[in-house]
């Protein structure tokens, strides 16, 4: 009886550890894309969002790799109006204007299904949704409600949302370095050129 106490214990105590640190992650990627959005440095908004996203598919994968958390309810508490993310969307989209949309495979183990066209401000708002959804039930009490909700939303949602905007802005960031230097390449094969024709 003693050793069944132990383990159950033992479990939640582990729940409670793991909960508390995804929490850490999710909270730290809430007030970093809040304050992005705020837009006081849109040079660094690609570099900084690029960094964020990373993070938080570091705690998404962990949320993907342990076994499924099952609560104890059968439904789902009630955490009161969903969170409004309206504001956050609309700076994003203010601040990533014009290079906000691009496209993604709808299923990459069925590319017939083709592309569909995404918004990296509509995604991050609803990636932001999702974790603020779980983080109710956290600040409520209900860690292994909570853990459940972002591992349910990261499975179904908001995973495939956040390896999409992590494309999107690797992509983006690529092509503005890469193009810049090829540009500055072919620039200085020009200025070769004319220098021998000169002389």
């Amino acid at each position: 009886m003693s050793d069944d106490t132990t383990t159950t214990r033992t479990a939640s105590e582990e729940y409670t550890e793991f909960a508390a640190e995804i929490a850490d992650q999710i909270e730290s990627f809430l007030l970093a894309t809040k304050e992005i959005a705020r837009g006081d440095d849109p040079a660094s908004t690609l570099s900084l969002l690029l960094l964020e996203v990373s993070q938080l598919s570091l705690a998404g994968g962990r949320l993907g790799a342990i076994s499924d958390v099952v609560p104890e309810d059968r439904f789902e508490p009630d955490t009161g109006p969903d969170a409004d993310v309206d504001e956050l969307r609309e700076r994003l989209a203010k601040l990533l204007d014009p290079i906000d949309a691009y496209v993604e495979v709808v299923d990459p183990l069925e590319p017939d299904r083709g592309v569909i066209g995404f918004r990296i401000s509509d995604d991050l708002a609803s990636i932001v949704a999702d974790l603020l959804h779980g983080l109710s039930h956290y600040r409520d009490g209900r860690t292994i409600e909570a853990l459940w909700w972002w591992q349910f939303s990261y499975l179904s949602s908001w995973g495939s949302s956040c390896g999409a905007v992590l494309r999107a802005l690797h992509s983006l960031i690529a092509h503005t370095r890469l193009d810049r230097e090829r540009n500055d390449a072919s620039h200085a094969e020009e200025r070769s050129l004319l220098a021998e024709v000169d002389t």
